[in-house]
């Protein structure tokens, strides 16, 4: 059983995780070239909450089932609608945005690395950022949930 919960600790900070660090990608952005990297680098995050998130789902219902908790308790719940939450915000709301910023970038790929970002790519930048923030706020509830397990 500690195996498990081990697995499902690491998954969830695995899947989770990228949400605390995409700010620091999708921050402020003083030219192209720097909107490029971090897109770059964004993308190749995605796959840590597609993997890990999942994973951390199904330990936690294993252990939820294991352990004889019922999904009347507070924290089960809650955790599990925030990791809902989470995904829909993430996958349906800040997802179709950055794929619009990649659109644009693929767009400017003749303009040079130091030249300053569009006002159009800011706008769509700033839209995903505020979502990110949402989900880092959502994530963290969620991390306290698993660890207090409150019972209300």
């Amino acid at each position: 059983m500690k195996w498990l919960v081990l697995i499902h600790v690491m998954s969830a900070i695995i899947g989770v995780g990228p949400t605390f660090f995409i700010h620091t990608l999708f921050g402020r952005k003083d030219n192209i070239g720097e909107l490029r990297s971090a897109f770059k680098l964004g993308s190749k995050l995605e796959l840590f909450p597609k993997i890990g998130g999942s994973l951390a789902v199904i330990t936690g219902l294993i252990l939820v089932f294991a352990d004889g908790w019922e999904f009347v308790s507070f924290w089960i719940l809650g955790s599990l609608a925030l990791y809902i939450a989470i995904q829909v915000l993430v996958i349906g709301f800040a997802a179709p945005v950055t794929k619009q910023l990649g659109k644009l970038l693929e767009d400017t790929k003749k303009i040079s690395a130091d030249q300053a970002v569009p006002d159009d790519q800011i706008r769509l930048l700033n839209k995903a950022n505020k979502l990110y923030y949402g989900a880092t706020a959502m994530g963290t509830l969620l991390f306290i949930f698993m660890v207090l397990k409150p019972f209300y």
